[in-house]
């Protein structure tokens, strides 16, 4: 059986729902780092089959920038994340709300 747009629309929402869940209600700032990742590979699966069901690479392309973007974002998330860690010796977000201006 050869999947249809609607197979890869539902996995790209069900990987959504699993990073939007993991954003809301884990409480470790790594752990929402890399659920927006999820989120954002979701989006890059949903570019992908819109792009197959086309017959163009234009989804491809796109998804190619998109991810060259989200490994940068991922390192200087990461190493944001590493700095608060030795501040505040804690990756809990609440820990946090006195950085807020």
């Amino acid at each position: 059986m050869i999947p249809s747009l609607t197979h890869y629309l539902v996995l790209s929402a069900i990987l959504f729902a699993i990073g939007s869940a993991g954003v809301f209600l884990r409480r470790n700032l790594i752990t929402i780092l890399l659920s927006i990742e999820i989120m954002l590979n979701a989006a890059n699966l949903t570019l992908v089959a819109f792009g197959r069901m086309f017959g163009t690479v234009d989804g491809q392309v796109i998804v190619f920038f998109v991810i060259t973007v989200a490994a940068a974002e991922a390192a200087v998330g990461l190493a944001l994340v590493i700095a608060l860690f030795r501040h505040r010796q804690s990756l809990d977000p609440d820990a946090y709300t006195t950085l807020k201006g």
